[in-house]
C-alpha cells in the first residue's frame, strides 16, 4: 500500500516525467522496521548485556542519508574500501561502530583506520604482518581480528559464496597447516582479539551460514583454551541473510535465522563472547523500488516490447544473470494508478545499447503503452546505489518517502540525479587535450 502511495505521489509532485524518466524511491518507514527486527531478533537470543554491534554492510546502500538513518536505528557500518569508509564518516558513524573488512587493504589504508580508532579484520598472513608493524608504533590499537574461511562449500550463486575451498576470503582453515598457524598467530599477538567470518549471501542456505559461525566459535574456545585466558572476547558473525525476491513476503527473517544459531552455536550466545554482524541486502531490498516511464512500446516477433529507462545501469546483476536475480515487475498507468488488464507476455527492456538489456522477458503484465510506468521491485539494496555506468547512462535520483495513514506522502531528496555536466567532469572534461600534448 505505502509503495503504491508513493509512487501516484510521485508523478503527482514531478518526480517522474517526461524530463526525469527514471526515479529511486525508498520506504522509510520499511528501512525502520528492518532494523528493529534485526535488534530483536539478536536481544532475544542474547544473555542480557552482550554487546552487539550490527554494522550495516555500506556496499549495498553507499548513500550516506541512508547510513545516517540506520545509525539513528542503532546499527555501526561496516566498510570495505576508504570510500566507504568516508561516507561512513560523512554520516555521522562512530568510528567504534565501524569495521574495516576488504581482502586487499593497503599499508596507509590501515594505518588510517587504526589511526581512527575503526575495528579491522586481517585477511591473510601478509595483512597481519603489515598490522605488526603497525601496531607495535600506535599508541593505542583499537579492536583487531582475523577472517577466517571454514571451506565449507558455496550455494547457489556461485560468484557470492565466500566459504568455498578456494575463495579469496580469509584464511583458508582446512588447508594443510592453516589451523595450527591460525591459533598460534593469536598466541603471539596479545592485541588480536577477535575472529571474522562471512560464509552467507545470497543463495547461502541459514544451515550452511549456521555451521559456519559454529566452526569459528569451536575455533575461538580452542585459542582461548591455549592462550589460558579469553583472548579472543569478540566473534564477527559476517552477514548475507538471503531475500525472498518471489513476493512482498520478508523470509528467512532475523529472527528464523537468530533462532537457528541459537540452537546450533548455544555458546556464541551466553554472554562470553560480544556479537558483531555485517547485514546488508536484507536490511534495504524490500524497501526500495526503481519507476521508469515506458518510452515506447513496440513490437518485434510477435511479442510486444515496453522500452524503458530502467536497464543495467541499476539492475547490472539481473540483466546479466536473471535466472540467479530475478525482479518482480508491477505495472502503473500514466497518472501512477496500478495497472489493470488481461496479462499478456511482453519484454521490460531497458535504455542501453545491447540486446541483453532487459529487466525481465517473456513477463505476464497488463499490455503496456506509451507512457505507462514500470516498477522494478525489492531494489532498495545494490541496485540504484551501485550505478553501472554503461552508455554514459545518469544515475537516477533517489528519494525516501514517508506515506502517512492520513496525509500526503512526502518526500526527501537522498541523492539528487546526476547531471550531463557530472557525467562530463568524471570522465575527464577538465582534461580534453591530454593525450595531445607532448
Amino acid at each position: 500500500m505505502r509503495r503504491d502511495q508513493a509512487v501516484r505521489a510521485a508523478v503527482e509532485q514531478g518526480l517522474i516525467s517526461g524530463a526525469e524518466p527514471i526515479v529511486a524511491l525508498l520506504d522509510v518507514a520499511g528501512i525502520r522496521a528492518s532494523a528493529a527486527a534485526l535488534r530483536a531478533a539478536f536481544d532475544r537470543v542474547t544473555a542480557p548485556g552482550t554487546p552487539v554491534l550490527h554494522a550495516f554492510a555500506v556496499k549495498a546502500a553507499p548513500l550516506v542519508p541512508v547510513l545516517r538513518l540506520l545509525a539513528a536505528e542503532g546499527l555501526g557500518a561496516e566498510v570495505a574500501s576508504p570510500g566507504e569508509l568516508a561516507l561512513a564518516r560523512a554520516a555521522g558513524v562512530r568510528a567504534e561502530r565501524t569495521v574495516l573488512d576488504a581482502p586487499a587493504k593497503t599499508v596507509a589504508e590501515l594505518r588510517e583506520a587504526l589511526a581512527l580508532g575503526v575495528a579491522v579484520n586481517a585477511d591473510n598472513p601478509q595483512e597481519l604482518a603489515r598490522l605488526d608493524a603497525l601496531t607495535a608504533a600506535a599508541p593505542t590499537v583499537p579492536p583487531c581480528g582475523l577472517r577466517v574461511n571454514p571451506q565449507l562449500g558455496g550455494g547457489s550463486i556461485g560468484a557470492l559464496s565466500t566459504a568455498t575451498a578456494t575463495s579469496k576470503f580469509g584464511v583458508a582453515l582446512r588447508d594443510e597447516g592453516a589451523r595450527a598457524w591460525t591459533v598460534r598467530a593469536f598466541l603471539d599477538r596479545p592485541w588480536l582479539t577477535r575472529l571474522h567470518i562471512h560464509s552467507g549471501s545470497q543463495g547461502v542456505p541459514l544451515e550452511l551460514m549456521a555451521r559456519g559461525v559454529r566452526e569459528v566459535y569451536e575455533l575461538a574456545e580452542e585459542i582461548n583454551a591455549a592462550a589460558g585466558r579469553h583472548q579472543v572476547d569478540t566473534l564477527d558473525i559476517g552477514g548475507g541473510l538471503p531475500v525472498n525476491f518471489a513476493s512482498d513476503t520478508q523470509t528467512p527473517t532475523y529472527a528464523d535465522y537468530a533462532r537457528l544459531l541459537s540452537g546450533t552455536v548455544p555458546g556464541l550466545l551466553d554472554g562470553r563472547y560480544g556479537l558483531v554482524t555485517e547485514f546488508g541486502r536484507s536490511l534495504l531490498a524490500k524497501h526500495g523500488t526503481v519507476l521508469a516511464r515506458v518510452e515506447y512500446a513496440k513490437t518485434s516477433g510477435a511479442r510486444p516490447i515496453a522500452v524503458t529507462h530502467a536497464g543495467v545501469q541499476v539492475a547490472t546483476r539481473t540483466v546479466y544473470d536473471p535466472v540467479s536475480w530475478p525482479l518482480r515487475i508491477t505495472a502503473y498507468d500514466p497518472a501512477g494508478a496500478p495497472k489493470s488488464g488481461p496479462a499478456v507476455a511482453q519484454d521490460i527492456a531497458g535504455p542501453a545499447c545491447f540486446a541483453g538489456d532487459l529487466l525481465a522477458e517473456n513477463r505476464p503484465l497488463p499490455l503496456l503503452a506509451q507512457g505507462d510506468l514500470v516498477a522494478a521491485l525489492d531494489t532498495g539494496a545494490y541496485c540504484f546505489a551501485t550505478h553501472y555506468s554503461y552508455n554514459s547512462l545518469a544515475r537516477p535520483g533517489v528519494h525516501g518517502f514517508t506515506a502517512p495513514a492520513r496525509g500526503p506522502v512526502r518526500f526527501a531528496t537522498v541523492r539528487t540525479a546526476q547531471s550531463v555536466e557530472e557525467i562530463v567532469a568524471e570522465s575527464g572534461g577538465a582534461h580534453p587535450d591530454a593525450l595531445l600534448e607532448g
